[in-house]
């Protein structure tokens, strides 16, 4: 049986796709200098994403490629409507 994907399942077993996580970061000039207590060395990429613009959830967003000092790549995003920070995977 296959279960009804419009029902509503539990939390826990399932999450949208790529879906965005909160994610704390210390930043300088609107630039991340540390993620979750990792520090930035290198900056890839910088790109922004201006979308829904027409409709009420307008999405505006800053996104970083960056490199951290474990060596990990990241993609954190500042989210220009809340000024909150997210990290997603690339």
């Amino acid at each position: 049986m296959v279960a009804n994907p419009r029902e509503q399942g539990d939390a826990r077993s399932s999450r949208r796709l790529n879906e965005p996580r909160s994610v704390h970061v210390q930043a300088d000039d609107d630039r991340p200098t540390m993620v979750n207590g990792s520090s930035v060395v290198s900056l890839r990429e910088e790109w922004r994403v201006l979308d829904r613009w027409w409709t009420e959830r307008p999405v505006r967003r800053r996104y970083f490629d960056v490199v951290l000092d474990s060596g990990e790549n990241v993609v954190v995003f500042l989210d220009e409507m809340s000024a909150q920070w997210f990290r997603q995977r690339a």
